[in-house]
């Protein structure tokens, strides 16, 4: 293991012993794995096979703008998308809603209330005769405002720190190898890449882009230890007017690990796999994603847009606990909506939301998912935390 590839490692054991909120959250292997292994899969409804994100949890849910810079509250990571079952989105939004109802020191009861809510909020989704959305709760509300009046300037700050056109190398950005920035030389070089960013960037195949700096970028979780760089690009048109910038994500495009549907049909290619379920589950993100090979593994590239931010909750309090995740499950509903006809969308919406005995508010297939789930992630994170704690030494235990 290369020095670069222990520090990732670690970097990633560390994330995950944060809280049990960030466990489930890097945690979507073992999640299925789990599930797979519970006494309630059997009883989980099979719904029509369609693009699902496969990795639906509450930091992958958030503000996305369009070409036009329209901002819709969409779902904003598919590296796990497949054409699979839809009540898998519900379950792990479900068990990450609730394990973020337990981090903010919320009751029990909020948590059966959200499950209601969650599932009123999808069928709601699924009706077409209902034509009026959730109320949309202060933390989505709140950033969605922030997200409206965010600019290049706002992105390139956030980013890179800085607006200069250059990626300063800190502990999120490390330089490339040499062989990494031939290679991202050498991609955006390609006349079918080279032409498609020109297009999303409202420019003609005459006008020129160009490679300005490029960075390895330590991000997120469950990428970690994988290709992920951040590149800054320069867009000139040939009238010779000054250059504009962007910032494209590259990210490693690997096999997912939710389950897909016997019977689908997805690209074999990993990255075309991606840019395929972000189109149809959130068409803001899909509509400027680009799949792509570089060093020889499927990538999938992202221009970065200011407006693009992640619905961040710290603490809930009871009552936003509850509206989040009826707007959540809306979000998610509308996605797999969309790929549906009326009626299709009728008959899930009548199965999802069955219920056993009329005294239950919530379907008891969720219900008993989301509590068995949060069960054995409770016990895989302090075994996690006991493990890492053991061999990073005493400095990091602390951390």
């Amino acid at each position: 293991m290369s020095d670069r590839e222990k520090v990732l490692s670690q970097s990633r054991e560390l994330k995950m012993a944060r809280s049990v909120h960030a466990y489930v959250r890097g945690n979507t292997a073992q999640f299925y794995r789990w599930l797979e292994d519970s006494p309630v899969a059997a009883s989980i409804p099979k719904g029509p096979p369609v693009w699902i994100c496969g990795d639906c949890h509450l930091g992958n849910l958030g503000p996305l703008a369009d070409a036009d810079h329209r901002v819709e509250i969409q779902i904003r990571d598919l590296d796990q998308t497949v054409i699979g079952n839809p009540a898998l989105d519900l379950i792990r939004l479900g068990l990450s809603l609730e394990s973020a109802a337990r981090s903010s020191d919320l009751p029990g009861v909020t948590t059966a209330r959200m499950v209601e809510a969650l599932i009123d909020g999808y069928v709601r989704a699924l009706t077409p005769e209902v034509d009026d959305d959730p109320i949309e709760p202060d933390v989505v509300r709140t950033v969605r405002r922030k997200a409206k009046g965010r600019r290049w300037r706002h992105l390139a700050e956030d980013r890179i720190g800085d607006v200069e056109p250059e990626i300063p190398l800190t502990k999120r950005f490390w330089k490339p190898t040499k062989d990494e920035r031939r290679a991202i030389d050498t991609l955006f070089a390609e006349k079918e890449v080279r032409d498609r960013c020109l297009s999303l960037a409202s420019l003609k195949p005459t006008d020129a882009v160009r490679v300005v700096d490029a960075a390895f970028w330590r991000k997120g979780c469950s990428s970690l230890g994988r290709l992920r760089y951040a590149v800054l690009l320069g867009f000139s048109q040939a009238n010779g007017k000054r250059e504009r910038h962007a910032l494209v994500d590259i990210k490693e495009a690997v096999r997912s690990v939710a389950p897909s549907a016997s019977t689908a049909s997805m690209p074999r290619d990993f990255a075309a796999r991606v840019v395929a379920g972000a189109r149809a589950l959130s068409p803001n993100l899909g509509d400027r994603m680009i799949a792509a090979r570089l060093l020889d593994k499927p990538v999938v590239l992202r221009e970065l847009a200011p407006q693009d931010l992640k619905i961040e909750i710290e603490q809930f309090s009871r009552q936003e606990a509850v509206a989040a995740a009826a707007y959540l499950a809306f979000v998610v509903g509308v996605a797999h909506a969309r790929q549906l006809t009326d009626a299709a969308r009728r008959s899930w919406a009548a199965k999802v939301a069955a219920r056993p005995a009329a005294n239950l508010d919530a379907p008891n297939w969720l219900w008993q998912s989301i509590v068995e789930l949060a069960g054995a992630h409770e016990i895989g994170y302090l075994e996690h935390c006991r493990k890492f704690a053991l061999n990073s030494g005493p400095q990091s235990a602390k951390s």
